[in-house]
C-alpha cells in the first residue's frame, strides 16, 4: 500500500482550481477529494527513486472554504490519524467582491533543525508559532498566501542529525563534507523541514508561493565569474548543483505555476510521460545551469487587482565583470513587460526578490564600491581585493550590480506612475536577518511615480542573529554610516544613486513575519515577531502595524 511521505502542501490557489503537492512511498494515483464534491487526481512520476504528485482540483465555487482529504490509491492517508489539527482546507478567493481584502505574509531564511531537549537555541520559529495560532482558531484572519523568499533549505549548513544521517552514507571527511552532496541528501533536507508537524499542516492550509536564494544550493551561489570558475574545478560540483536545481524543481518550483502554465511545460509533460523522469530531468538541469537564459525561474501571480513578480535573483545573473548583471537580458525583459503590463489593471505592484533593493546606506555603497574595484576602477591589486571581500562579506546584493539597481529603478518609477498608477509599488525581500521598511525619493529633476514605493523586508522566519550582525546594520542605517559609506563611494568613482531613501521603521531582529492587507487602494502592513512565553509555547507579538495607504 502507498503511504504519504511528504506533504501535502496546498500551493497554486485562484477562484475556482488549486494544486496539492505531495510524495508517497511508491507508485499510485493521487487523489483529492473535498467535502464540497470537488476534486481532482494523478499518477505519481519518479525522480531519482522518488515518487511525487501535484493534483490539480477543480470544480471549487468562489469565495469558499471546503475541507479536503488525500488518498492514494483509493485510501486516505490524509488528515493522518489522530490529528491533533483543525481539518485542512482549500480557501478560495472571490476577486468580484471588492470589500474581500487579499493577505499575504512573506519571510525568508528558515533553518528547520529541530530544538533539542525542547530548547531552540535560535528561539521560535515564526511559521511554526503562525501554524500554532491558526491551529487554535481556524475561523480567525489567516493569509491568503504565504511567501517564502529564499533559503527554504539550507544545503551548506546542516543539523547535528542530517549530519549523523550524511555520515552514514559517506565518509565525511570527502568533499563537500557535511553540506549535501546529491539528490537523495537533498530530500533529507525537506523533510526535515516539511515533516515538522506544525510547518506541515500550515503548508497543507495556507497556500504558497516560492523562490530560492544561495542557501538553497550554497552559500555565495554566482556571486562572481572567478567563485563559478573556481567551484566549478571541483570534483564534486556537478552533482550538487544538479541535484539542487533538480530537488528546488521538483520540490518548489512545480507548485508556483498555474494549472495552465504546468499543462503547456515541456518538461513537466517529459518527466510525467517516462516511468523514470529522472534523466529528463537531469538534462533540463544541466541546460539550466549551463545557460541561465534557458529556463525563467521567476514568475507571476495575480491576487485580483493585486499583481505579484517573483524574480530569481541567482540563477539568471550574468558575472561578466564588464557586463555584470542581476538578470540576464530575457530576464530583465520579462520582469518589464510583466510590470507594465495592462496599465491600470492592477492596485498594488510586489516585486519579489529575495536580495533587497536598497540596503542600509553604508552597506549599498561599501557593494558598489566593491563592485568599482572588481571590475579594475582602481587598477589589479584592488581588483584582486575586491573579489576576495566580495566573498567574504557576502557582496552581492541589487547595489552590487549597478546598473541592474539603476534599471530596477527606473521601472519602478515608471510602473508606479502615469495613468493608471498603482497605490504601492513593494518590493518584498528577505536575507539579511532583520525586517525594515525603507522609502526612496526622486530628485525633483526626475518623474516621480505616483504610487507610494517601499522596500519591506523581512528575515529572518528562523535562524540566528549575531551581535555583530545587529550592531552592523544598525550602524549600516546611522548617519556616521551614511558617512563613511560616501567615503567608499568617492573612491570607487561611484555617481550618485538614481534615488535617495530612508529607513522609516525598523530595524527589528528577530524570528519574524511580515503580512500585507490590501483592500482596493488601501494597503496596510503588519510585522509580527515570534517570542517564547511562560507556559513554554510561543505567541506572535506585533512589532508594527502601520497604513501604507489609505
Amino acid at each position: 500500500m502507498a503511504r504519504l511521505r511528504l506533504g501535502p502542501l496546498l500551493r497554486y490557489v485562484d477562484e475556482s482550481s488549486a494544486t496539492v503537492w505531495v510524495e508517497a512511498s511508491r507508485p499510485c494515483t493521487a487523489e483529492v477529494r473535498c467535502a464540497d464534491g470537488s476534486s481532482g487526481r494523478a499518477r505519481t512520476f519518479q525522480v531519482c527513486g522518488h515518487h511525487y504528485a501535484l493534483i490539480p482540483v477543480t470544480g471549487l465555487t468562489p469565495g469558499s472554504a471546503t475541507a479536503y482529504e488525500v488518498l492514494l490509491d483509493g485510501v486516505q492517508v490524509w488528515p493522518l490519524a489522530d490529528s491533533p489539527f483543525p481539518p485542512s482546507t482549500i480557501r478560495t478567493p472571490a476577486y468580484d467582491d471588492a470589500a474581500r481584502p487579499v493577505r499575504i505574509a512573506f519571510g525568508s531564511c528558515r533553518w528547520a533543525a529541530p530544538p533539542a531537549d525542547d530548547h531552540d537555541p535560535v528561539g521560535p520559529d515564526a511559521l511554526d508559532t503562525l501554524a500554532t495560532e491558526l491551529a487554535a482558531a481556524p475561523d480567525a484572519e489567516r493569509p491568503d498566501v504565504l511567501l517564502l523568499l529564499g533559503d527554504q533549505v539550507y544545503a551548506d549548513e546542516t543539523s547535528p542529525a542530517t549530519r549523523r544521517y550524511l555520515a552514514a552514507r559517506r565518509d565525511l571527511r570527502d568533499a563537500p563534507g557535511n553540506q549535501v552532496a546529491d539528490y537523495e541528501e537533498y530530500t533529507r533536507l525537506y523533510y526535515e523541514s516539511w515533516l515538522d508537524p506544525d510547518v506541515r499542516w500550515l503548508l497543507s492550509t495556507v497556500p504558497s508561493c516560492m523562490i530560492f536564494d544561495d542557501h538553497d544550493v550554497i552559500d555565495d551561489w554566482n556571486t562572481s565569474a572567478s567563485w563559478l570558475a573556481e567551484i566549478r574545478a571541483t570534483a564534486w560540483w556537478n552533482e550538487r548543483i544538479l541535484s539542487g536545481l533538480m530537488s528546488y524543481w521538483v520540490h518548489q518550483h512545480l507548485g508556483n505555476l498555474a494549472p495552465a502554465e504546468l499543462a503547456a511545460d515541456p518538461v513537466y509533460a517529459a518527466v510525467r510521460a517516462d516511468p523514470d523522469g529522472t534523466d529528463a530531468l537531469r538534462e533540463f538541469a544541466a541546460r539550466a545551469d549551463a545557460d541561465a537564459a534557458s529556463v525563467r525561474w521567476s514568475y507571476r501571480r495575480d491576487f485580483g487587482r493585486v499583481r505579484l513578480l517573483m524574480v530569481d535573483t541567482r540563477a539568471a545573473r550574468v558575472l561578466a565583470e564588464s557586463d555584470r548583471s542581476m538578470l540576464d537580458p530575457s530576464e530583465a525583459a520579462w520582469l518589464r513587460e510583466q510590470a507594465l503590463e495592462s496599465p491600470g489593471a492592477y492596485d498594488h505592484l510586489l516585486i519579489g526578490t529575495s536580495l533587497p533593493w536598497l540596503l542600509p546606506h553604508l552597506v549599498h555603497d561599501a557593494e558598489g564600491w566593491n563592485a568599482a574595484l572588481c571590475r579594475g576602477e582602481r587598477g589589479a591589486r584592488w581588483a584582486r581585493f575586491g573579489e576576495k571581500l566580495r566573498r567574504r562579506a557576502d557582496l552581492e546584493h541589487w547595489a552590487a550590480f549597478p546598473a541592474s539597481f539603476d534599471a530596477l529603478t527606473a521601472l519602478i518609477a515608471e510602473a508606479g506612475g502615469g495613468e493608471g498608477a498603482p497605490a504601492t509599488v513593494c518590493v518584498l525581500s528577505g536575507d539579511v536577518h532583520h525586517a525594515y521598511v525603507a522609502e526612496p525619493a526622486w530628485p525633483a529633476h526626475a518623474p516621480a511615480p505616483a504610487a507610494r514605493v517601499l522596500q519591506l523586508t523581512c528575515s529572518p522566519v528562523h535562524n540566528s542573529i549575531p551581535r555583530s550582525i545587529k550592531i552592523g546594520f544598525r550602524f549600516g542605517w546611522s548617519r556616521f554610516g551614511r558617512a563613511l559609506g560616501r567615503r567608499f563611494a568617492r573612491h570607487g568613482r561611484l555617481a550618485a544613486p538614481a534615488v535617495s531613501w530612508r529607513k522609516t521603521s525598523g530595524p527589528w531582529f528577530g524570528n519574524q513575519l511580515m503580512t500585507l492587507t490590501l483592500r482596493g487602494r488601501a494597503a496596510r502592513l503588519r510585522l509580527q515577531q515570534a517570542q517564547a512565553v511562560p507556559d513554554g509555547k510561543a505567541r506572535l507579538r506585533d512589532a508594527a502595524n502601520t497604513v501604507l495607504s489609505e
